[in-house]
């Protein structure tokens, strides 16, 4: 993992000195010589800790439950062991991954070098190797050494209907007209949600269906974005954070990650990346076009009709992902001109 330049000290970040040394204790790794907070998750909470023993990079599970927390950790060991890029944790004494001090929850993986770079800056061959790294962690997660139970049956799809969309869209509508003093996120939010209320009724006969999503289902990543990627060079060296390990179908997690790669800052999709990511996955495992363009309908759908950045916004009080609000009514609007082009490249085949 890449240290930012404005690293915080040691306490920042909900970990006090004497709790870090009952970590530290914990996890049979001693006295840290060097603590840096590092704000950049949004979730959960992480340090850089340097010991006698090598340079970790520690967590503090708040956004995961333990359980799911331990087993996805567990999982890291069998893909570690398969050549997959992840980072195996570290153990405490007594065989755990998860070590619980004062009611909170850590757990310690060796540090990962290398840096995060944003998708829409890769090269086309280098998103072709992105792809066929997807296809081969979702093959070593469906393989039984991990452990992973196989997934039983079929995941029904749950699609917002435009009604309900419409309505989230009111109630933001209001609780925006009754500020005292809107800013300027908030009169801009209230444009784009006039604009989004137009777009679901012009749209509404476009909604996907109910019925199960096409294509094979398998354990995914969930979160497989630039932020949870390290490259070293022209490679990935390390795959981070699998708090999010689901079963999933496949050409979710692939038109997902294809869309938060190479959404460009201007607020478009990168078709040229897109269509060599998805080549490099299909080379892997390989998806039908009916797959893939199901799942490129259900993605647009989804981002048509949620609004979860203002539920952070207005109802949790945290700003945190503003921007990801503005930037995701600019690729909804491109995406929705352009549907056609969108479809075209994600089942693309070299």
């Amino acid at each position: 993992m890449s240290e930012p330049a404005d690293a915080g000290k040691a306490g920042r970040g909900g970990i006090a000195g004497s709790r870090l040394a009952d970590v530290m204790q914990g996890f049979g790794l001693g006295q840290a010589s060097s603590v840096s907070y590092l704000p950049s998750g949004m979730m959960n909470r992480n340090w850089r800790v340097e010991t006698q023993q090598g340079v970790f990079a520690l967590k503090e599970l708040v956004d995961v439950p333990v359980p799911k927390a331990r087993r996805s950790l567990d999982v890291l060991r069998a893909l570690a062991a398969d050549g997959l890029p992840v980072c195996s944790p570290h153990l405490t004494p007594h065989g755990d991954s998860v070590l619980e001090v004062d009611e909170r929850a850590y757990c310690l993986l060796p540090w990962a070098h290398g840096v995060h770079r944003e998708g829409s800056n890769l090269t086309a061959e280098e998103a072709a190797e992105l792809g066929r790294l997807l296809g081969r962690t979702h093959q070593a997660l469906a393989a039984s050494r991990t452990g992973l139970e196989s997934p039983a049956g079929r995941l029904r799809a749950r699609v917002t209907t435009p009604e309900t969309a419409a309505a989230e869209a009111e109630r933001f509508l209001q609780l925006i007209a009754v500020l005292d003093e809107p800013q300027t996120f908030d009169r801009a939010a209230a444009r784009a949600l006039e604009q989004r209320k137009e777009l679901l009724v012009a749209h509404a006969d476009e909604r996907p269906g109910d019925e199960v999503p096409a294509g094979p289902v398998g354990w995914t990543h969930g979160d497989f974005q630039p932020l949870n990627l390290l490259w070293d060079n022209d490679h990935v060296s390390a795959i981070l954070d699998w708090d999010r390990l689901a079963v999933r179908p496949y050409g979710e997690e692939v038109v997902r990650t294809a869309q938060v790669q190479f959404t460009t800052s201007d607020g478009r999709l990168d078709l040229v990346l897109v269509a060599a990511f998805t080549a490099g996955y299909r080379a892997v495992v390989p998806l039908d076009d009916g797959d893939l363009a199901d799942a490129v309908r259900r993605l647009w759908w989804r981002r048509a009709s949620d609004f979860w950045q203002l539920q952070w916004h207005y109802d949790k009080g945290d700003h945190g992902p503003d921007e990801l609000w503005v930037s995701g009514e600019r690729l909804l609007h491109w995406w929705t001109s352009r549907r056609d082009q969108v479809t075209v490249a994600f089942t693309a085949r070299r």
